[in-house]
């Protein structure tokens, strides 16, 4: 079915972790490399969570929990992917950073054969790719959160990625994983954030501009437009600094006002209210009252 039988994850914070979980639910031995011991230790906890939250809801079985999480390995020296087939980056929607680390993953992975893929969900691949002497082993694979519930992986080659590297990540995706792939071209946002983040970002100028209530705007699109999420919970959910981080990618590449990111939302990301991983965003997660210009509201069915 596929080659990839040894799989590594840089990175355990919400998506690299979900892409971890989903690997070794394949049966797959997955080494996760974070920063350093402490962060190492707290993703180790975020999958063990998500794993015992699946086995309670009755969507995997207590065996095959156990079996997954005895599959996971997490490391804090990206040394420990010396060996790995595939190696999925997953750290901050940060283009230096992540450069970075394919700088690094090229010197530690020693097989000529190891795809090395990124989880930039607005990044041009090739930026990645240009990092590494390997630019034809590059390619994008974009999960989507939560990555054990979404089906959906954009599939990204680059100019210099090569048919057989495509070839191989798909097969592995869709194959071993059970994913549903579109591919798409090397450009900022690749399909679903290129649509996605300029409605996020008219949500946002709509509260900021006091034309209408974060509560009023959510209820407005489930109720009126069957959506599961209203327009800023899913900020939330997707993080307001990755989703300031997408806009800002967007529109460095083309200069578009609609992608331009609104002074509320970078407001926000200063005063550190980032959504539910913050506990605060443009809804209170914490039972706390919501400070600023986006009223307190409580979290609504349908999400996750």
């Amino acid at each position: 079915m596929t080659d990839i039988e040894r799989v590594g994850v840089v990175g355990c914070g919400l998506m690299g972790a979900g892409i971890a979980e989903v690997c070794a639910r394949a049966g797959l031995p997955v080494t996760v490399v974070e920063r350093d011991a402490q962060a190492a230790r707290a993703g180790r906890l975020r999958i063990t969570r998500s794993l015992d939250r699946a086995s309670a809801h009755g969507r995997l079985t207590d065996e095959r929990r156990v079996a997954a999480a005895g599959l996971i390995t997490v490391a804090d020296q990206i040394e420990a992917l010396h060996d790995r087939d595939l190696v999925i980056e997953a750290v901050a929607e940060d283009e230096r950073l992540k450069a970075d680390v394919f700088t690094r993953l090229d010197a530690a992975v020693t097989g000529d054969h190891t795809l090395l893929a990124t989880n930039t969900s607005s990044i041009p691949v090739i930026r990645l790719a240009s990092a590494t002497t390997r630019p034809e082993h590059v390619v994008g694979v974009h999960f989507f959160n939560p990555v054990p519930v979404l089906r959906l992986v954009e599939l990204v080659p680059s100019l210099l990625t090569s048919a057989d590297t495509v070839t191989r990540a798909e097969t592995f995706v869709t194959g071993r994983l059970g994913k549903e792939v579109v591919r798409t071209r090397d450009r900022a946002g690749f399909i679903v954030n290129a649509l996605l983040v300029p409605y996020l970002l008219a949500a946002v100028r709509m509260v900021e501009s006091g034309s209408a209530g974060v509560e009023d705007v959510d209820r407005a699109m489930v109720l009126g437009c069957a959506h599961p999420l209203g327009p800023l919970a899913l900020a939330d959910l997707i993080g307001l600094d990755t989703t300031r981080a997408i806009a800002e990618s967007l529109y460095a590449e083309f200069r578009e006002p609609q992608y331009s990111p609104p002074p509320l939302l970078s407001r926000m990301v200063e005063a550190g209210l980032l959504g539910r991983k913050s506990g605060r965003g443009f809804h209170a997660y914490d039972g706390q009252p919501q400070r600023g210009a986006a009223a307190p509201s409580t979290p609504r069915s349908g999400e996750r």
